[in-house]
C-alpha cells in the first residue's frame, strides 16, 4: 500500500537536507553562464503575507528553471530594513528600532525558510546593519565630492502626524501621508539633493533594456521632458527681470496678465504696501494645500493681484502681476505667462478675475469674435505685429529667434523632474556623513572613520525632529579639518538610498574594502531579471536607474542600468478587494502552509491567474490545487488498478508509445515555453492536463514501458521549479540521483512534439456548420477537396455562389457564399 502525501513532513525534511548540503551556495564559476535573478526584498514589517510569497514563490520558481537549464544561478534575499515604522514602534512600545527590526527580521527569515526557495542565505543582505550602511555613506560621500549632492533651504512635504519630512512619491494623489493617511503640508527646511535631473536625458533612454512599456510610460511622465522658449519679461519701475518657460513662444504677444507661484521669491519682493495683508493671507493659505490639490483642473481658480506690473518686451505692454495657487515652484520658472487666449486655466482664471483675453492664433473659421473657451490648437497668427500671417508652427521659431537675438530669452527644454531630497528627520535611517564647522563650513566625515554609527541609547519624542538631534554624544565632534568644534548633521538619508544599489552588494555581501568587489561584480552585474511590484516605477526603480549612471559618471560601475529585464507582478487580493490589516482580509500563508503544505501554497499563487494580472485568493481554489499534488502523488508512486486494452488498441500496434511520447514532448515544450515567459498559470495548467492524461495511460500496458518512464520522470522534473519539496521526494522514491534541482532540463523533439491531427473548422459566411479532424500535413488543395465534399457545406452550396475560399493553416475554412 502506497504512503499517504504528507506534505509537512517531507517538506521539513528536505529543506533541512537542502540547507545541510549547502545546495543553494552560489559561487563564481566559469563552467557555465552566470544569471542574476532578482525578486525585490521585503521591508521589515515582522509578518509574511501572501502577498509576498505572490511575488517571491513565483520568481523562486523561474530561477529553479533557470538553473536546471544549466546557468550559475544568483537568487539572493535580503531585507529593506531602516524607515519610520521602526522608529514609530520605539516611540510608541519603548522598544529600540534594532530591537523591533531583528527580531521582525529573524520571524520573517523563518518564513521565508517555509517557502522552500533556492536563497543562498550566505548572501543576505540587511540594509540597518553597519556593515552595510557604511558603504551607503561611502556612497554619499562619493556622489558629495562628485557634484551630485549638495545641501539647499527648499519647501519639503511635511506629515504632521508622522512628524516628518516626505518625499514626493511618499504622498498620495489625494495629496495625503501613503502611510498614515495625513494630510501633507509644506515646510522650508535646509536639506540634502541629489542632482538627479542632471541625468535626465540619459534616464529618458530605455534603449538595450527590456521593461515593460507602462513603466517606461510612468518614468517617461515623470520626468515631464518639454521642448519650447525661457522668454524673459521686465519689471515696471524697478530693475530686474522674471523668466517663463513656455512651450507656446507663438503666444508671446497674447499675454495680458503675469502669475507667480506663491512661493517664489519675487513676491515679497514686488508686493505693494496697500496689497501686502492680502497677499501674506493668500501664500499662507496656499501652504497648506497639497499639490494635487492646486494642479486640480476642476478647482475654480483663485489668485490675488500684488500691484505690481511686468512689462512684455515682445508687444510693449505693461501687464499686470498676479499670484495663483495653480502655479508652483516645482515646475518651469515658478512664473507663468498668463495668455488666456490659448491656455485654459489662464482662460479660467481671466474670466473669474475680469482680464483682458486676447486672440493671437486664430482658430478655423474664426472672424474676430471672442472666444468662448480658450483655442488651444495651430492657427495662423493675429494680433502679432510683425508675424501675422505666420503659422503657429513657425512662429514659435520666429519668436524664438527673435528673443535669441534680442538677448531676452532662448530654446529651452524643460522638465518636471526634480532633484531627489534625501534628507529624514529621524533617527532609523543611515547617517548623512557630513560635519558642520564654523571655521570649515561643509566637512565630509573622512572615509576611514566611516561608519558614522547610530546611538544606541537615542531617546525617542513625537516632536518632529530627529532623536539625534538632541543627543549630545553623536552632535558634537571635531572638524576634522582643522581640528575645532564640529557638529554632525543629524538628519539621516531616505530609505530609498539604501535600496537604490542593494543588488550590487549581493555580489560580494560581507566585503570590507568597498560596497562591492569590482572582480565579483564584473561576473553577476547586471541583474538579468528583476520582478516586483509596478507601483514602485517612480520611486525604487527610477532611483535605483539614477543611481546607477550616477556611479557610472564617478567610475563606480561599469554599467549603465541596474536591471536588464523587469517583470511586475499582479495584486493578489481576497474578494476581489485589495488585502488590508483595517480590512480584516490578510491571508496568513502559514496557517496554509501548516495544513496542505507550502508546495499547495507556491502551486495555488501560480494558478490563480495571469502573474501580471494578479488573481482573488479562494479557498476552494488552494483546496484544488492539494488534490491535484495529491493525484501525482498516487501517479508516481501507487500500482496500476489494471491492465485492460481495448480491441482498437491492439489493432494499431505501437499508436499508444507514440501518443504517448508525443504528449510528453508537447508538455515539455509548453512548459518550457510558459516559464520562460512567466506564464505560470498556463504551465501549470498543462502540467495537469498531462498528469490527468498519464492517469489514465497508467491502466494500460504501457505502464512500465520506456516511454511510461520517460514521461514521468519528465514531469517530475517540470514539476521541480513550482513544487520543489514534493518533486524532490518522489525523485528519490523512484530511484534517481539527488538532488533534483542538479538535473537537466528536460529537452523536447520538435518532431514528437508535432501535432499529428487537428481539427479543422468549417464556417459558411462566418458561422460555424461543420468540422472534421485532418492530417496536421494536409495542404490547401487538399483542404479545398475534403471541403467542397462534405454534405454539410454541399447544403448552404445549393443556390449559392462561393465568392471567396479562405483558409487559414491548421485552424479553419470560411465560405464567403452569396
Amino acid at each position: 500500500m502506497t504512503s499517504r502525501y504528507k506534505p509537512q513532513e517531507l517538506e521539513q525534511k528536505w529543506q533541512a537536507r537542502w540547507e545541510a548540503d549547502g545546495i543553494y551556495r552560489v559561487l563564481e564559476e566559469s563552467t557555465r553562464p552566470k544569471f542574476y535573478a532578482l525578486t525585490m526584498f521585503p521591508y521589515t514589517s515582522g509578518d509574511l503575507h501572501v502577498g509576498h510569497w505572490y511575488a517571491m514563490a513565483p520568481s523562486d520558481c523561474f530561477a529553479r528553471f533557470i538553473r536546471m537549464k544549466g546557468y550559475n544561478v544568483l537568487h539572493p534575499m535580503g531585507f529593506d530594513a531602516f524607515g519610520l515604522p521602526a522608529e514609530n514602534a520605539a516611540i510608541k512600545s519603548g522598544v529600540h528600532p534594532y530591537k523591533w527590526t531583528m527580531a521582525n527580521i529573524e520571524r520573517m527569515r523563518g518564513q521565508l525558510k517555509t517557502m522552500g526557495s533556492m536563497y543562498d542565505w550566505s548572501r543576505e543582505v540587511i540594509t540597518c546593519l553597519p556593515e552595510y550602511y557604511k558603504w551607503t555613506e561611502w556612497l554619499f560621500l562619493q556622489l558629495f565630492k562628485g557634484g551630485l549632492a549638495y545641501r539647499a533651504m527648499a519647501p519639503a512635504n511635511w506629515c504632521p502626524h508622522c512628524q516628518t519630512v516626505l518625499a514626493n512619491e511618499q504622498v498620495t494623489e489625494t495629496g495625503r501621508c501613503e502611510r498614515c493617511d495625513a494630510i501633507v503640508t509644506k515646510r522650508d527646511l535646509e536639506q540634502w539633493f541629489f542632482r538627479i535631473t542632471r541625468f535626465a536625458e540619459e534616464l529618458l533612454d530605455f534603449s538595450g533594456i527590456d521593461w515593460p512599456e507602462r513603466v517606461r510610460t510612468m518614468q517617461r511622465n515623470w520626468i515631464g521632458k518639454s521642448q519650447g522658449a525661457e522668454a524673459t519679461f521686465g519689471i515696471e519701475d524697478q530693475p530686474g527681470q522674471i523668466k517663463v518657460f513656455t512651450t507656446r513662444p507663438d503666444t508671446v504677444c497674447g499675454v495680458t496678465f503675469m502669475v507667480l507661484a506663491p512661493e517664489h521669491p519675487l513676491v515679497a519682493q514686488l508686493t505693494k504696501p496697500d496689497r501686502k495683508a492680502d497677499v501674506e493671507a493668500y501664500v499662507t493659505s496656499t501652504r497648506r494645500e497639497t499639490e494635487i490639490e492646486r494642479l486640480s483642473t476642476e478647482r475654480e481658480k483663485t489668485g490675488v493681484f500684488i500691484g505690481a506690473y511686468a512689462v512684455n518686451y515682445l508687444t510693449g505692454e505693461r501687464v499686470p502681476i498676479w499670484i495663483a495657487d495653480y502655479v508652483l515652484m516645482t515646475y518651469g520658472t515658478g512664473a507663468v505667462m498668463g495668455v488666456p487666449g490659448h491656455d485654459t486655466r489662464d482662460f479660467e482664471f481671466a474670466v473669474k478675475f475680469g482680464l483682458t483675453i486676447r486672440v493671437v492664433i486664430s482658430p478655423p473659421g474664426w472672424e474676430g469674435k471672442e472666444l468662448d473657451e480658450a483655442y488651444v490648437g495651430p492657427g495662423t497668427m493675429v494680433n502679432s505685429g510683425q508675424f501675422n500671417g505666420l503659422p503657429s508652427e513657425k512662429g514659435k521659431e520666429a519668436v524664438a529667434d527673435w528673443l535669441e537675438e534680442r538677448g531676452l530669452g532662448r530654446r529651452a527644454v524643460s522638465y518636471r523632474l526634480r532633484d531627489w531630497l534625501i534628507s529624514r528627520q529621524r533617527y532609523w535611517g543611515a547617517p548623512i556623513p557630513i560635519i558642520y564647522c564654523e571655521r570649515c563650513g561643509i566637512v565630509p566625515v573622512p572615509e576611514e572613520d566611516l561608519p558614522v554609527l547610530l546611538p544606541e541609547d537615542a531617546e525617542f519624542r513625537p516632536t518632529g525632529e530627529s532623536p539625534l538631534k538632541y543627543h549630545q554624544g553623536f552632535v558634537n565632534t571635531i572638524c576634522p579639518q582643522c581640528g575645532g568644534p564640529g557638529r554632525r548633521e543629524t538628519d539621516t538619508m531616505d530609505t530609498f538610498l539604501c535600496s537604490s544599489w542593494y543588488f550590487l552588494r549581493y555580489a560580494s555581501p560581507h566585503d570590507d574594502q568597498g560596497p562591492y568587489d569590482r572582480e565579483q561584480g564584473a561576473y553577476w552585474l547586471p541583474v538579468d531579471v528583476y520582478t516586483g511590484g509596478v507601483e514602485h516605477a517612480t520611486m525604487h526603480l527610477f532611483y535605483a536607474r539614477f543611481f546607477i549612471k550616477a556611479l557610472k559618471s564617478l567610475g563606480i560601475v561599469d554599467f549603465n542600468e541596474p536591471f536588464t529585464r523587469l517583470f511586475n507582478q499582479g495584486t493578489i487580493t481576497y474578494d476581489r478587494r485589495k488585502m488590508s490589516k483595517s480590512r480584516g482580509n490578510v491571508v496568513n500563508p502559514d496557517d496554509y502552509v501548516a495544513t496542505m503544505g507550502a508546495d499547495t501554497v507556491r502551486a495555488y499563487l501560480m494558478f490563480v491567474g495571469p502573474w501580471e494580472q494578479g488573481g482573488d485568493w479562494n479557498d476552494h481554489g488552494i483546496a484544488g490545487i492539494n488534490r491535484w499534488l495529491n493525484r501525482v502523488w498516487r501517479l508516481v508512486l501507487a500500482p496500476p488498478g489494471g491492465t485492460v486494452q481495448k480491441e482498437e488498441e491492439e489493432e494499431e500496434e505501437g499508436a499508444h508509445p507514440r501518443i504517448l511520447r508525443h504528449m510528453t514532448h508537447r508538455t515539455i515544450q509548453k512548459v518550457t515555453e510558459d516559464l520562460e515567459r512567466f506564464r505560470f498559470n498556463t504551465m501549470l495548467a498543462a502540467l495537469m492536463e498531462f498528469t490527468n492524461y498519464l492517469g489514465k495511460v497508467k491502466e494500460t500496458p504501457l505502464y512500465g514501458t520506456d516511454p511510461w518512464d520517460e514521461a514521468i520522470q519528465s514531469l517530475l522534473l517540470m514539476l521541480s521549479p513550482s513544487t520543489p519539496h514534493l518533486a524532490e521526494e518522489l525523485w528519490e522514491r523512484t530511484a534517481r540521483p539527488y538532488s533534483i534541482l542538479q538535473q537537466s532540463w528536460p529537452a523536447w523533439d520538435a518532431a514528437v512534439a508535432a501535432e499529428e491531427e487537428f481539427t479543422l473548422v468549417i464556417q459558411v459566411n462566418g458561422k460555424l456548420r461543420d468540422r472534421v479532424i485532418v492530417p496536421a500535413s494536409i495542404v490547401e488543395t487538399e483542404v479545398r477537396e475534403l471541403v467542397m465534399g462534405r454534405r454539410r457545406v454541399q447544403a448552404y452550396l445549393d443556390g449559392g455562389e462561393l465568392k471567396r475560399f479562405i483558409y487559414v493553416p491548421g485552424r479553419l475554412v470560411n465560405l464567403v457564399i452569396q
